[in-house]
């Protein structure tokens, strides 16, 4: 099969990229860096050919697209720093980027009758309640400009192709750039103390595993929405922080704080991220590993 990944240079399109290419795929990367600007690690895959898009341009997107002619595209591309997302000056970049860019891509791909996975987020839903949110719970109010920019590509994606994947993630750990578990580590190294919050509840994603998920998904015609992260239950941030920081080795004490408490994020997160992931086994996918095997793994592979 030939495979088209977009936004290869970060932690989940790195892994996807060479999960495909590993299984035997004909693959083609992408990313906005004029060349692959990521880890080179035991993981990376050098030998994948690589082209720099800017998925905002229009024409950028058909022509890649209408020459590489992949029979499926795996789009990872996007705008994730959602405190950044809230200032007025970046918020015409992030709809661009995850919002108008998924369009043009999902427009390019259906001009070339491919299928297409669009990774999404539990941004999308609006946090309340305790009722693990559903594939298909319909999605009202995002909380940040981040969620709404990742619904409205949902949308675009919906409304445009048949052939689709939509995956919903969370709380995202891979080797190639920054996530929480590196962040705090670091900063426990440094600290005696560490302030975590304990009412957003949800569950890790590692990309290594994620990866071997979506292009399973890829390889198969069982479309629609789905919700994919790491298994082991429903946690908070603070028992994430407690268990990588117990796998380390660190001593620093965290303390359990409310979101209220803690304070300082400029955009809004939902208490609710609690992702009901059953359908993919009712559709015969393998789900993803424990979460705390895979902060084990993780921890094993980076560099920290």
């Amino acid at each position: 099969m030939k495979i088209f990944v977009t936004g290869i240079g970060g932690q989940l399109g790195h892994d996807v990229v060479n999960n495909a290419f590993l299984r035997g795929h004909d693959v083609k990367g992408s990313d906005i860096a004029p060349i692959y600007s990521g880890v080179i690690d035991g993981s990376a895959v050098v030998s994948v050919p690589y082209i720099q898009l800017d998925i905002t341009d229009e024409s950028a997107v058909f022509a890649a697209i209408n020459d590489i002619k992949p029979d499926a595209v795996i789009h990872c591309a996007a705008w994730t720093a959602v405190d950044a997302a809230e200032d007025e000056e970046n918020r015409a970049k992030v709809d661009a980027i995850n919002h108008l860019g998924t369009q043009y891509i999902a427009k390019a791909v259906k001009a070339v009758d491919a299928k297409m996975i669009y990774i999404s987020t539990d941004y999308v839903f609006d946090g309340k309640g305790e009722r693990p949110w559903q594939p298909d719970d319909k999605c009202y109010a995002p909380l940040n400009v981040y969620g709404q920019s990742k619904l409205d590509g949902e949308l675009a994606v919906s409304s445009l192709l048949e052939k689709f994947f939509i995956v919903r993630i969370a709380w995202v750990f891979g080797l190639n750039g920054k996530n929480f578990i590196k962040t705090m580590i670091n900063v426990g190294k440094t600290h005696e103390t560490v302030r975590v919050v304990n009412d957003q509840i949800g569950t890790p994603t590692y990309t290594l595993d994620l990866a071997r998920l979506l292009v399973d998904m890829v390889e198969s015609e069982k479309y629609g929405y789905y919700h994919a992260t790491n298994e082991g239950g429903y946690i908070s941030w603070y028992d994430f922080c407690l268990e990588f920081y117990k796998q380390y080795g660190l001593s620093t004490k965290v303390i359990p704080v409310t979101t209220a408490e803690y304070g300082l994020s400029k955009a809004a997160r939902p208490e609710n991220s609690r992702l009901d992931k059953s359908k993919l086994i009712k559709e015969g996918f393998t789900p993803l590993p424990d979460w705390k095997d895979a902060v084990s793994r993780y921890l094993k592979e980076a560099n920290i």
